[in-house]
């Protein structure tokens, strides 16, 4: 059987199917602009009720989009609904009011250092939401700092255990790397409480008071393109914090932040609202990538564990980390247990800051240590890396304890530098395990091998290749070093001890059980050299 078609035909047919196509493009689309609803862009006036009053008509209607145009929009808090989409058009700024009586009141403080307001953003049991936009939101948060802080005797230490002494932050000194301090601030700038279906693209963040984006109890975040560039010198303001939710995407981000960058905790609301249906309910931190994206920290620039709830299955790849006071922090603390983590193709240059800031330049750090009395800690197991490249002013630290022990972890392909810092001799030399129990664990004097590790099960380290700079202090020791130990292996290390003393090692080990050496180079393709002490 033969079709025919006469050109009549086709050209009714064009005809039929444009006509269904302009229909289409003149349906409502549910779009509201906020200048619609009062707001005005003179950078003056206080916008939060007509923003929130477009969000609520775009609801009513079954959700759509809220525009935002181009202008500065003061506004205190926006409480985002179900199915709306924010979206600000480029040259679009939401700046926060410089009142904290504009934002929200915060009805359950995740803690208790007087965060009583939420910041710009508030969600809570939503769904299907998103802000999207090349717009930008600015938090205001350097408008609530004073000066740089001076340091002060009151820190959770106990000085007398530092390399430095009496000396180590010495009262009244004033850190060039602050933090700041403040007498009252908004709270987190984005919260997402009990949330599924979010997503946040391409918006650029500025100047977060507090932490910059708290993703808490939710299920289902994909967030990608966003930059988030905060004052370094603010404490608290990390960038993306998840907080015992599930499901989560991060990628082609770029985080500065005064805090640490991207975060995975089992934290839970101290005083959760049993009415809360939506999100995570599985009471587990889980199921989280996080590519491509560029990071630079006060602290961590990715940072896992704090909390009661356990940590499972993350993957982070094909990032870069740089002036930051530590690379990868894993963190047992409160009995949460992390596992099956892996890290890959990183680069890596962390550093020694001065003042109240945690870790001491570490360009990996794990640990799994209590710290409250009568606590534990969780346990660390399963945890990978591979292919990376570190710049940093101390060495990689692994640090478990009897209770604790921390199991199954290979390095594969890791090249380490070190070098001398600004700061490394008024702050290095020490282990830095905040938060501990008891205070004299917080941060105390230790020598610093290349790689130190204590309390490990299964610890594989293949192809490591150290690198010892010049005008080092003398309390760098080791290449590797590791007490405490069972079933480890080290095979294809290129490296040696920081100096050229008889009683330094390229590998030192005491106190275990099972060990096995393999193709182990000193300088010059020698065999390294080994001390064993009570290994068997």
């Amino acid at each position: 059987m033969k079709i025919r078609f006469s050109v009549s035909n086709l050209i009714q047919s064009a005809a039929f199917f444009l006509l269904l196509f302009m229909i289409s493009c003149t349906e409502k689309t549910n779009s509201y602009s906020v200048l619609d609803f009062g707001a005005k862009s003179d950078g003056q006036t206080l916008n939060t009720k007509s923003i929130n009053a477009a969000i609520q008509k775009c609801h009513d209607q079954g959700g759509g989009t809220v525009l935002i145009p181009a202008g500065t929009f003061i506004t205190g808090t926006i409480h985002l609904l179900s199915n709306i989409n924010l979206h600000l058009e480029a040259g679009a700024v939401l700046s926060g009011s410089k009142d904290t009586l504009d934002y929200m009141a915060n009805e359950s403080p995740l803690f208790s250092e007087g965060y009583t307001h939420y910041g710009i953003i508030y969600a809570k049991n939503a769904r299907n939401i998103s802000i999207t936009g090349e717009g930008q939101i600015h938090g205001n948060g350097t408008w609530f700092m004073h000066d740089l802080s001076k340091l002060n005797d009151l820190y959770r230490l106990d000085k007398t255990v530092t390399r430095q002494g009496l000396s180590y932050m010495k009262a009244g000194t004033i850190s060039e790397d602050g933090p700041l301090y403040y007498d009252y601030r908004p709270g987190m700038l984005f919260t997402f409480d009990h949330c599924e279906n979010i997503h946040l693209t391409d918006i650029y963040i500025k100047d977060a008071p507090e932490w910059t984006m708290r993703i808490g109890d939710c299920d289902n975040v994909a967030i990608r393109g966003i930059t988030i560039n905060n004052n370094p010198l603010i404490p608290n303001n990390d960038g993306i914090h998840c907080t015992t939710s599930r499901n989560i995407r991060i990628s082609d981000c770029n985080i500065y932040t005064g805090d640490d960058g991207i975060i995975v905790t089992g934290l839970s609301n101290k005083n959760p609202d049993m009415t809360d249906s939506i999100g995570n309910k599985t009471g587990m931190a889980e199921n989280v990538t996080v590519t491509n994206c560029i990071l630079s920290s006060r602290s961590s620039c990715i940072r896992i564990g704090a909390g009661e709830h356990a940590i499972r299955n993350l993957v982070f790849d094909n990032l870069v980390m740089y002036a930051s006071d530590r690379g990868i922090g894993i963190f047992s603390r409160n009995e949460s247990d992390i596992e099956n983590v892996n890290f890959s193709n990183i680069i890596i240059q962390s550093r020694i800051p001065s003042g109240n800031w945690w870790g001491k330049g570490e360009p990996i750090h794990i640990s799994a240590v209590k710290d409250i009395a009568g606590g534990n800690a969780g346990k660390i197991k399963n945890i990978r890396f591979s292919n990376i490249t570190a710049t940093a002013e101390t060495g990689i630290l692994i640090y478990g304890v009897p209770e604790s022990i921390i199991e199954d972890v290979l390095f594969n392909k890791i090249t380490l530098t070190i070098n001398p810092g600004k700061n490394t001799g008024t702050y290095g030399g020490n282990f830095d395990l905040q938060p501990a129990y008891p205070a004299n664990l917080n941060i105390f004097k230790h020598d610093i091998p290349g790689f130190y590790a204590q309390y490990v099960k299964g610890l594989t380290v293949s192809g490591f290749e150290l690198n010892w700079g010049k005008g080092l202090q003398p309390f760098f020791t080791n290449g590797i070093e590791i007490n405490h130990f069972e079933d480890i292996r080290i095979e294809d290390m290129k490296g040696s001890p920081a100096f050229e003393l008889k009683d330094l090692f390229g590998i030192h080990l005491s106190d275990g059980a099972g060990a096995i050496l393999q193709n182990n180079e000193g300088p010059g393709q020698t065999p390294i050299s080994t001390i064993k002490l009570n290994v068997r």
